[in-house]
């Protein structure tokens, strides 16, 4: 189930938004109810509808009502650029200052990148 020391709202939307990058859910496609993913996941129907407006605020799933959750158009590339976004901040900020603190250079750093990539 939710491991980790997110809440379980926002484990829960990450995972719906790694579907979507997947295509697991396509742009303008329905998406499951909260209460589908409550028993699915076996967590309270409250803690399903924050974590699934967490992705409404974000534009990234839109309500019509009486019919559904859909995934927006353009969802994909929103949920790109933030993690993309959250990668550099996260793992290419600490990466390039410890580079320097170590004085590896870009040739160098390029180096062991292309070493780890073809392991």
């Amino acid at each position: 189930m939710f491991t980790g020391e997110a809440p379980i709202y926002q484990q829960l939307a990450d995972r719906v938004a790694e579907d979507i990058l997947a295509g697991t859910y396509p742009e303008e496609s329905s998406v499951p109810s909260t209460n589908e993913y409550a028993v699915f996941y076996q967590i309270s129907p409250i803690t399903a509808a924050k974590g699934v407006n967490l992705l409404v605020e974000q534009g990234v799933l839109y309500k019509k009502r009486g019919v559904g959750m859909f995934v927006s158009s353009g969802a994909q590339e929103k949920l790109r650029a933030k993690r993309r976004a959250e990668f550099a901040e996260r793992h290419i900020g600490p990466l390039v200052r410890e580079a320097r603190l170590l004085h590896i250079d870009r040739t160098e750093l390029d180096d062991l990148i292309t070493q780890e990539d073809s392991k």
